[in-house]
């Protein structure tokens, strides 16, 4: 027994050493080379999974594959990085159902900031804006089921589900739990929409930085330059944000070509600038006056847009503090269908201010009450108008 249970660790300890000195980016041909001086106790790990196979009940019936997926977990999950993830086969399928930008569900996007999982926002006309989600609520239970201890994308996949079906969360607001039932509906993320107001004001409502949203948001910038629209307000509250280089053709809009949008560092740290992205565009925007909107909803890349054309043409910003999410992610793929979400990077505005944590504070802040979102009363979008008429 004990030459087995040698023979067991040793195995287990020696294929362990394999996949983290000599594994492979799968279809890239690229090795991974882990540091030999960094010393990573993969006997240890053998010694527990001996104890578990020789103690636990019926161990022989659980799917070697949960064995793999649980042990990543634990990986990923002692980085304890929010944005950091992975992603099962059917997980991945949720993500990339997102990305397209049709899925069934309730329409909010979620996050952790501060240990607890929010709604970074709900989305405009869905199930979850009408029944009265709102940024910043906390997520405290999912169909009876506390999510304090699960990780991101298994919350996604508890929330998501075929349309028609309900869904009930409790969420947590101002010290108060709430709860709200709500029915699923296919969820289709808008892109960008438009519209003259206050006879020579383009407001543009931009929701999500998807991958087309570049020539999408030229389209629309060459149809506003046709039309009797002399200002322009961006609307970019309750945007999560989405593809980096998006938001680089965005703010190229706006600003001068070749000025940088956003810096980018290893570490989130003051005047720590090691990468320069600049916009390549003629920008059909640049002697436009612009007012920006933000609120607790607006991460990442809106965040980058807000903070570039502040930075760039002390364009001024309307509504709440942004959210503060300034990393950056890539997606590997792993040969089961499985993925990883990995933090590489983390982005400063122009001027080098620290997004991460902090978000983009307004020049002028202005929030909307329960009572005035009930009634669809718009204070933000009020003085966004009064700042652009002075």
């Amino acid at each position: 027994m004990q030459a087995k249970k040698t023979l067991n660790l040793i195995l287990i300890a020696v294929f362990g050493v394999v996949i983290f000195i000599s594994g492979f980016y799968f279809g890239k041909g690229e090795k991974i080379i882990v540091d030999p001086s960094e010393k990573i106790d993969f006997f240890l790990f053998g010694e527990a999974y001996y104890l578990l196979e020789k103690n636990f009940p019926e161990f022989e019936k659980i799917p070697k594959a949960d064995l793999s997926y649980g042990a990543i977990r634990g990986l990923v999950n002692s980085l304890n990085d929010p944005h950091t993830s992975f992603f099962d086969p059917e997980e991945s399928k949720i993500f990339s159902e997102n990305v397209v930008g049709e899925f069934g569900g309730i329409g909010i996007e979620i996050g952790f900031r501060e240990g607890r999982l929010q709604v970074i926002s709900p989305l405009k006309n869905t199930p979850a804006y009408r029944a009265g989600i709102i940024s910043g609520d906390v997520i405290v239970d999912v169909d009876g089921e506390s999510v304090e201890d699960l990780p991101l994308e298994r919350v996604v996949t508890k929330i998501r589900g075929p349309e028609g079906e309900n869904v009930k969360l409790e969420i947590l607001r101002d010290g108060e739990i709430k709860e709200f039932n709500i029915v699923r509906e296919t969820i289709e993320i808008p892109s960008i929409e438009w519209e003259i107001i206050e006879e020579d004001i383009a407001y543009i409502q931009l929701y999500q930085f998807h991958k087309t949203i570049g020539s999408d948001f030229n389209k629309v910038a060459h149809e506003i330059a046709d039309s009797s629209a002399e200002r322009i307000i961006l609307d970019m509250r309750g945007n999560t944000g989405g593809v980096l280089e998006g938001s680089v053709s965005v703010a190229g809009e706006f600003i001068k070509p070749r000025e940088v949008v956003l810096s980018r560092a290893p570490l989130p740290k003051e005047n720590d600038h090691s990468v320069m992205r600049s916009s390549k565009r003629s920008p059909i925007f640049l002697n436009y006056p612009v007012v920006v909107l933000i609120d607790r909803g607006s991460a990442s890349a809106s965040e980058i847009v807000a903070g570039a054309l502040r930075d760039q043409r002390d364009i001024p910003i309307v509504g709440e503090n942004s959210f503060g999410k300034g990393s950056i992610q890539k997606m590997h793929d792993l040969p089961d269908g499985s993925k990883i979400k990995i933090t590489e990077e983390y982005f400063l505005t122009p001027g080098g201010t620290v997004i991460q944590e902090n978000g983009i504070k307004p020049d002028f802040e202005v929030e909307i009450t329960e009572e005035e979102r009930d009634e669809d009363i718009d204070p933000q979008l009020k003085k966004a108008i009064e700042v652009i008429n002075s």
